[in-house]
């Protein structure tokens, strides 16, 4: 019934923000100099914005600057599964760099919340991203993707990648990705990377709780599992799966900041109607990304909540998978940089650089925590702290574990 009624009320918004998009492109492109009028086409934009986008926007990342040159970027699919392709972004005629794949978080939206993360260490490195489907997309056939079968992505990624690469985990998976690596290494697996680099992410989120952290605790699993879980609806290829859909996840994240999004939106308007392209266009690319949202399975929504902000199973010592232990302290080889940002609001101060109690083993020259002043959550991994003071940091990472 939730996702019927998401969608019902979608389709019925449709034809009004199709005359809303119809008629400011009239009333912009026939009177753009008179102030009433751009007001009025403002106000038919903010309508035809009302809305979300439920398909992957694209990077637009075509051509990077590689030492002294321009050199073309495109797509490559290295290996596709239903749930998620290990993309390459490759490019032509660059010399060979050190690997990298990039973890992307499963929380409701797309990898390409990453772009600016993608676009900041291309120029000196091979970059790989995990492209996570949406899983209303995902027929019933291909089966369940939970936390478990996520890890095992990650390790079929870095196999696919073959021995040498890097990982960088942001937020969420960062979970996941120590829970690979540490099983890589148990294994002795020659594709375990040279170094993993954790950013933001909840390994231990016991320490300075915040309001994401109290609202996972706050309730039961089963109160999740009747509340926000629905079925996906007929029309789409997954139809039934359970899922936890992503229009949730956005109005979770909107409901802790939201005097700042209608404080982004009130000032949406007065661009347009003033003519301020410039603002009014930073404005419009944050949001086409926020608002481009997909669904997760439910069984990896679950199972998240529960083995990291309830039960903090990988904290405690207590992770499994496939009924097989997790242990970090495996990690001998893999050097460790964990990265924090002094406001984030979700994931707090403390609560990655847990990683390093965990990986008890590793010689403490390898391993290393910075954390960022002055940033929230996104500020770690885009920006202009991100792009000037943390990526420097990444890089010299990698560089001295080559």
């Amino acid at each position: 019934m939730l996702y019927s009624f998401y969608q019902t009320a979608a389709d019925v918004m449709l034809p009004v923000r199709t005359w809303a998009s119809a008629t400011g492109q009239v009333l912009a492109g026939g009177a753009s100099q008179i102030e009433s009028w751009r007001a009025a086409s403002a106000l038919c934009e903010m309508l035809t914005r009302a809305r979300l986008s439920h398909r992957r926007p694209s990077f637009g990342i075509d051509e990077v600057r590689v030492g002294n040159h321009l050199v073309p970027v495109r797509e490559e699919e290295v290996l596709e599964t239903p749930f998620g392709t290990l993309l390459r972004f490759a490019k032509e005629g660059a010399p060979p760099q050190p690997r990298v794949l990039l973890v992307a978080p499963l929380s409701g939206h797309f990898a390409t919340l990453l772009r600016d993360t993608v676009r900041v260490l291309l120029p000196e490195h091979d970059v790989h991203i995990t492209d996570w489907a949406n899983a209303r997309d995902v027929g019933l056939w291909h089966g369940r993707f939970g936390f478990d079968e996520y890890i095992e992505h990650l390790i079929r990624f870095l196999e696919a990648m073959g021995p040498g690469a890097h990982v960088v985990a942001v937020c969420q998976p960062c979970v996941q990705a120590l829970a690979a690596v540490a099983l890589m290494a148990e294994d002795d697996n020659p594709c375990q990377p040279l170094s993993l680099t954790l950013m933001a992410g909840p390994i231990d989120t016991r320490v300075n709780p915040t309001k994401v952290n109290e609202l996972a605790t706050g309730h039961p699993i089963g109160w999740f599992e009747r509340n926000l879980i629905a079925h996906v609806p007929l029309r789409y290829p997954g139809a039934l799966r359970r899922v936890y859909p992503g229009f949730l996840q956005l109005i979770a994240f909107m409901s802790m900041n939201m005097e700042r999004h209608f404080k982004a939106h009130v000032d949406l308007f007065r661009a347009i109607a003033k003519g301020e392209t410039e603002q009014a266009e930073t404005i419009r690319a944050f949001y086409d990304e926020y608002f481009a949202v997909l669904d997760m399975t439910a069984e990896f929504y679950l199972e998240t909540v529960a083995r990291v902000f309830q039960d903090h199973l990988l904290a405690k010592g207590e992770l499994l998978w496939r009924d097989r232990q997790v242990h970090p302290k495996a990690i001998r080889r893999t050097a460790l940089f964990t990265v924090e940002g002094e406001r984030d609001d979700i994931c707090s101060i403390g609560q990655t650089v847990a990683a390093h109690d965990l990986c008890t083993r590793l010689r403490p020259y390898r391993k290393k925590h910075y954390m960022q002043a002055g940033v929230g959550h996104y500020g770690v991994f885009s920006g202009r702290r991100w792009a000037g003071q943390i990526y420097p940091l990444v890089r010299n990472t990698i560089l001295a574990n080559e």
